[in-house]
C-alpha cells in the first residue's frame, strides 16, 4: 500500500525503474498492455467527442421527425451541454473516491443505453431525457477516462505522447461528428446519430474490465456536499445563461440572472472549499500556477476553435450557399490538421516544454485565423479557408496538448481524477461559451441586415475577434506559466 492510501494498480509488464527526477527516460517505449489500454481509452474519448457535434447537422431532420418547434431545437444541444459541463468536476472527484475504472465502465454502460433510447425516441420529451442522460454519462466517462490515461503512463514522454494522441482524436472526433452526422442523416436516418454509439459502448464495456487496471481507495473519504452543490449549481446556471445568451441575446433579465447567480455560486464555492475538511477541490490545487493558467489556456483554445467552426459554417452555407453535407466535408481538412497537431504535440512538449509549445501553437492559430478575415463572396476563397483551417488546426492542437500536460503535471495519482475533471470542465465550458460569444459579435455587427454581404461582414468581424483572443491567450500563457525546460514539469 502506498503512502497516499491507495493500493497500486497491477501492471501487465515489468515496470521501468524511474530516473532520479521521477520522470520516464526519453527512450522508454510503450508496452503491449499500455498500447491496448491507450487504444481502448482513445476509442471511448473519440466517441465522446463525436457526440458533441454529430447532431448539429441533423437538428432540422430531428425536429421534423419528432415535431420539435423551431424555437426548442436548441435544447437538443443545450440539454446535453448542461449536464456534461455542469457535472464534470463532481464526477472527476467521484472517480478519485470510488475508482476511475468503475466510474468509466459504468458511465459507458449508461452512455450506450441512453444512446439507444435517443435513437428509439418517439417524442421530444424522450429525446431530451436521452440527451440529458448522455450528458451525465459523458461527465462521468471523460474525466475518469483521462485519469486512467494519465495514471497508466508515468509523467514524462509517454504521457505527453498519450495526451497528444488523445487531444488529436478528441478534436478530430468533434470534426468527424459533423461529417458523420450529415452522412448518416442523408443515407439512413437521424436516429443512427444515436445508434452508432451503441456498438462502440458494448465493445469498450466488454474489454475494459480485463484491459484496464486501477487503484482503489482503502478508505472512502466523505464527499464535500456543500462544495459539490455550489460548483455544480454554478456551472449549470453559467452554461444555461451562456446558451440562452446565444439564442436570445445577452440583455434579457432571465439570461443576466442566470449568469450572475452562476458567478455568485462559483465565488461561493471558493470560500466553501477554504473551510471544508475534505474539499471537493483542495485550495492548494486551485492555487497552482500550472492548474490555473493551464486551464485558462485550454479555455481559450476550445472557445476559439469550436466557435470558428460555427463562424465558417455560417460563411459556407449563408455566403457561399454550400449544403450541410458539403460544409461538414470541408471541415475534414481541419480534422486532418488537428490530428497532425496532436501527433506533433507530445514531441513539441518534450523538446520545447509546455510553455513554448502553447505560445507557438497560439501564434500559429492566431495567424491562420487572422488570414480568414480576407474571405470574400466567391467560391475561389475556399482554397484559403481550407489552408487556414488546416494550419490553424495544427496550432490549436499544440495549445491543447500543452494545456493538458500542464494541467495534469506535478500532481499525485490520486489527484488525477480531479485534475482531469477540471481540464474536462474547461473543455466543455469552452465549447459551450464560444458559440454564444461569437454569435453575439456577428449579431452586433449585422444588426437587422440580411443577405450574404451582411453575413460576411459579421463573420469577418467575429473572425478578427477570434484571432485576437487566441493571440491574447498565447501571450498570457507565455507571461504567466512557469518557465520549464525540456523534460521538466511545469509549475
Amino acid at each position: 500500500m502506498s503512502a497516499s492510501g491507495t493500493v497500486p494498480a497491477r501492471s501487465g509488464s515489468r515496470p521501468v525503474p524511474p530516473p532520479a527526477s521521477g520522470r520516464e527516460p526519453r527512450t522508454v517505449r510503450m508496452t503491449g498492455r499500455q498500447k491496448l489500454v491507450l487504444g481502448l481509452l482513445l476509442g471511448a474519448q473519440f466517441m465522446i467527442a463525436v457526440d458533441f457535434s454529430i447532431l448539429n447537422v441533423a437538428l432540422p431532420a430531428v425536429g421534423a421527425g419528432l415535431g420539435f418547434p423551431l424555437g426548442r431545437l436548441q435544447w437538443i444541444a443545450t440539454s446535453f451541454a448542461l449536464a456534461a459541463a455542469g457535472f464534470t468536476l463532481l464526477f472527476g472527484r467521484v472517480a478519485d473516491l470510488v475508482g476511475r475504472k468503475r466510474l468509466f465502465v459504468g458511465g459507458m454502460v449508461v452512455l450506450g443505453l441512453s444512446s439507444a433510447l435517443g435513437g428509439l425516441a418517439t417524442s421530444p420529451g424522450v429525446l431530451l431525457t436521452a440527451r440529458v442522460v448522455q450528458g451525465l454519462a459523458t461527465a462521468a466517462v471523460t474525466p475518469a477516462g483521462l485519469a486512467l490515461l494519465t495514471t497508466a503512463f508515468r509523467e514524462g514522454p509517454l504521457r505527453e505522447r498519450a495526451l497528444g494522441l488523445n487531444g488529436a482524436l478528441m478534436s478530430a472526433g468533434f470534426t468527424a461528428g459533423a461529417i458523420l452526422g450529415g452522412l448518416l442523416t442523408d443515407l439512413l436516418s437521424w436516429r443512427w446519430a444515436f445508434f452508432v454509439n451503441v456498438p462502440v459502448a458494448v465493445l469498450v464495456v466488454a474489454l475494459a474490465p480485463s484491459v484496464i487496471t486501477d487503484s482503489r481507495p482503502v478508505r472512502r473519504p466523505k464527499l464535500d456536499l456543500p462544495g459539490a452543490a455550489t460548483v455544480t449549481g454554478g456551472l449549470l446556471l453559467l452554461v444555461h445563461g451562456l446558451t440562452q445568451a446565444g439564442a436570445s441575446g445577452w440583455t434579457r433579465p432571465a439570461t443576466l440572472a442566470a449568469l450572475l447567480a452562476g458567478a455568485a455560486l462559483l465565488v461561493g464555492f471558493w470560500f466553501v472549499e477554504k473551510r471544508a475538511a475534505a474539499p471537493l477541490v483542495p485550495v492548494h490545487i486551485l492555487r497552482r500556477r500550472s492548474v490555473v493558467w493551464g486551464n485558462a489556456t485550454g479555455l481559450v483554445a476550445f472557445v476559439t476553435e469550436t466557435s470558428l467552426v460555427f463562424l465558417l459554417t455560417l460563411y459556407l452555407q449563408e455566403v457561399l450557399g454550400h449544403s450541410p453535407l458539403a460544409t461538414g466535408l470541408a471541415f475534414g481538412v481541419l480534422g486532418i490538421g488537428t490530428v497532425a497537431g496532436g501527433m506533433l504535440g507530445g514531441r513539441a512538449v518534450g523538446r520545447f516544454g509546455t510553455r513554448r509549445t502553447i505560445v507557438l501553437g497560439g501564434l500559429v492559430q492566431a495567424a491562420a485565423t487572422f488570414s480568414l478575415v480576407a474571405l470574400g463572396t466567391s467560391d475561389g476563397w475556399i482554397t484559403l479557408l481550407l489552408a487556414a483551417t488546416f494550419v490553424g488546426g495544427v496550432g490549436n492542437m499544440l495549445m491543447i496538448v500543452g494545456f493538458m500536460v500542464t494541467a495534469t503535471s506535478g500532481l499525485r495519482d490520486e489527484e488525477q481524477g480531479l485534475a482531469t475533471g477540471l481540464a474536462t470542465m474547461t473543455q466543455q465550458v469552452g465549447i459551450t461559451l464560444g458559440i454564444p460569444v461569437m454569435s453575439a459579435v456577428v449579431t452586433a455587427r449585422t444588426g437587422t441586415a440580411t443577405g450574404p454581404d451582411a453575413v460576411l461582414s459579421g463573420v469577418s468581424t467575429a473572425v478578427l475577434v477570434n484571432a485576437l483572443l487566441v493571440l491574447a491567450g498565447a501571450l498570457t500563457a507565455g507571461a504567466f506559466l512557469g518557465r520549464r525546460g525540456p523534460g521538466t514539469s511545469a509549475g
